[in-house]
């Protein structure tokens, strides 16, 4: 465990050195509203650019299990630069934190009963890629997204269903 969370700071680290020197948004947007999922989770997303390359990121989002019921709520800081020699590729790397709240549920044989609610603190790190279209107001990402719960009974979830995201943004200049 300590290994992955060594890992994914020398990645947040090695991503907000990469290009120290840009002053400006290297973004063609200052702020995305939009949709955050994969096959387990369906969310919102919002995203402003504060100054220069410096963004941040709310997302939430809620899970699909088969036996909980899960909604989170994560605040993300982000460093963007660009790639590929142009404007519309940005790659962005950084991290947060977030409060989980699940309602875990079982079955009696009969139906379904709620077993109470319980909230799980925890820290994120977020590397990803990201395209914004230049004629229309469209930005599409795709993030790796690892997290910790403090008080998670089952190792903290680092790496589980809800790590992956593809994003669709509306953007506003």
């Amino acid at each position: 465990m300590k290994k992955i969370v060594l890992l994914c700071g020398m990645l947040a680290a090695l991503s907000l050195g990469a290009n120290a020197q840009r002053t400006s948004n290297p973004a063609d947007y200052k702020v995305g509203l939009g949709l955050r999922v994969n096959p387990w989770i369906v969310g919102f997303t919002a995203k402003g650019f504060i100054k220069g390359p410096h963004a941040i990121e709310g997302i939430v989002h809620h899970y699909y299990g088969s036996n909980i019921n899960n909604v989170t709520f994560t605040g993300l800081y982000e460093y963007t630069f660009n790639v590929f020699g142009r404007s519309e590729w940005n790659m962005y790397g950084g991290g947060g934190a977030h409060i989980a709240l699940w309602q875990d549920r079982y079955y009696d044989g009969d139906r379904w009963r709620n077993d109470g609610t319980t909230a799980y603190p925890g820290l994120d790190g977020i590397f990803g890629v990201e395209y914004t279209f230049k004629k229309i107001p469209l930005n599409l990402s795709a993030d790796l997204k690892p997290f910790f719960h403090f008080n998670s009974p089952n190792d903290g979830n680092f790496f589980g269903e809800q790590i992956g995201g593809l994003s669709a943004r509306y953007t506003f200049k």
